[in-house]
């Protein structure tokens, strides 16, 4: 009996997971959405400044959180300031963050803005949406001293 209740709400809880996780899966984002994602957070950050950014950016419901997208930021030495996909990563150094591939991500980003202030860098990456390892792209704009991001997935 214990079982089949067990059973009947893992059940449930698949479902309303797989409920939740398919409207991302059907509509992946578009490099667009991204870039107007990360022109907002550079406009926010400008506004409001480091700390008030990284505190929105990091909240689910501050607005930088838009269906597969979320914005992260790290300062000139590589450092996470906020990650709307993991906010606990803020503080963390990730200079030497590597992709599945090994290929070095926070490096290629800050590589992309040396000489412009916008740029995209590709990788590989795990899409919690799919728990796949797909490609992405981010968006990167050099604000001061922060790399503000977003990225999409294009399989």
């Amino acid at each position: 009996m214990a079982h089949t209740r067990l059973l009947r709400a893992v059940t449930l809880a698949a479902g309303l997971f797989t409920a939740a996780v398919a409207p991302a899966l059907a509509v992946p984002s578009t490099p667009d959405q991204a870039k107007a994602l990360v022109q907002d957070a550079v406009a926010y950050l400008k506004a409001k400044g480091p700390a008030e950014a990284a505190k929105a950016f990091n909240d689910p419901k501050g607005g930088f959180v838009r269906q597969d997208l979320y914005v992260f930021v790290f300062d000139k030495a590589g450092r996470y300031v906020a990650s709307g996909g993991n906010p606990s990563l803020s503080g963390q150094d990730a200079a030497g963050l590597t992709d599945a591939e090994g290929k070095p991500i926070v490096q290629d980003m800050m590589k992309a803005t040396a000489a412009n202030p916008a740029g995209v860098v590709e990788y590989v990456w795990l899409n919690r949406a799919s728990n796949k390892v797909e490609h992405k792209h981010s968006y990167i704009v050099r604000e001061g001293d922060y790399l503000v991001g977003s990225g999409y997935y294009t399989e």
